[in-house]
């Protein structure tokens, strides 16, 4: 039995969230937990109970429910999205993304890359609606030089939490093809695996004991365009990547190694806001994080 599944397999149910217990692996260090979505796509309101595949899940009210309760229980949490938070219902027809950045705000979010649904309303859309978001966007390989998103999206973002020194930064899919040229106008798309590790290095170097990517990337696809799974094999410095893009409904976090042999975790939670994702983190005596448990719950 590897290390994942012997993580996986111990793990046990509670409150609706499985997570290893921290007295199985006898450690007194700081918990941190990461909480995470991706493509929850204006979805404001639950499924109807009526629907075939997710019948009454879902729901923002229910999510930030679900959020406050876990931060009741624990002080070092950090939540986070992986893109495509506008489009897919009437709400972003409407209010133009503004209800949505209101929402995550209330709820907390810390950190936030973008989609391609993001740019459904142009750049103009996009930063109408950024004063609405009390959390930052990252993104390293976008360059918005002559945008109006210029100096408005960082690269990467570094944040303390108890014992964990975290870098946070965003890699965006190629939005030429997905999005019509005269809504993302001058933005310059650049190698996501060069960028992503060129700023997990600096994080590294910055002292960060926890680094995390939020990719939109798309989780694996049939030819060798690029997705999470080559991200983790050709990455050197990044200890978790949080995707978005594909939809795909993960049991739990994949292992893939890294060009160091190091086991890294990729996770996604599906889309429409159905799951929140969790995953717990220590740090070990030498001061690097390690992962402590995981799995995404249902927002019923």
């Amino acid at each position: 039995m590897n290390r994942k599944e012997f993580i996986y397999k111990a793990a046990v149910i509670t409150a609706g969230v499985t997570m290893a217990p921290k007295e199985m692996f006898g450690s007194n260090h700081e918990r941190l937990v990461i909480l995470h979505t991706n493509d929850w796509h204006s979805h404001i309101e639950p499924f109807p109970d009526t629907d075939k595949k997710y019948p009454g899940l879902g729901g923002a009210a229910k999510r930030a429910a679900m959020i406050n309760k876990i931060r009741a229980k624990h002080k070092n949490v950090l939540l986070l999205d992986s893109g495509d938070i506008f489009q897919g219902t009437p709400y972003f027809n409407y209010y133009g993304g503004e209800l949505e950045f209101k929402l995550m705000s209330e709820m907390g979010y810390d950190y936030a890359t973008l989609g391609n649904h993001d740019f459904d309303a142009g750049i103009e859309g996009l930063v109408k609606q950024l004063p609405h978001a009390s959390f930052n966007f990252l993104c390293a390989n976008y360059d918005f030089s002559n945008t109006l998103l210029d100096g408005k999206v960082n690269p990467y973002a570094i944040c303390h939490k108890g014992e964990f020194k975290i870098g946070v930064f965003g890699i965006g899919i190629e939005l030429d093809g997905l999005v019509p040229k005269k809504l993302f106008g001058e933005i310059k798309y650049q190698d996501p695996v060069e960028c992503a590790n060129k700023t997990a290095a600096l994080l590294k170097k910055k002292g960060c004991n926890l680094i995390i990517c939020l990719s939109h990337l798309g989780y694996q696809y049939e030819d060798n365009k690029v997705s999470d799974t080559i991200l983790a094999k050709m990455s050197k410095n990044i200890d978790l990547i949080l995707g978005g893009h594909t939809h795909t409904f993960l049991s739990y976090p994949q292992g893939i190694f890294n060009q160091y042999g190091k086991e890294i975790f990729i996770n996604q939670t599906g889309w429409a806001g159905v799951n929140l994702g969790r995953i717990d983190y220590e740090v070990n005596n030498s001061k690097s994080a390690q992962i402590l448990g995981f799995n995404y719950s249902n927002i019923l």
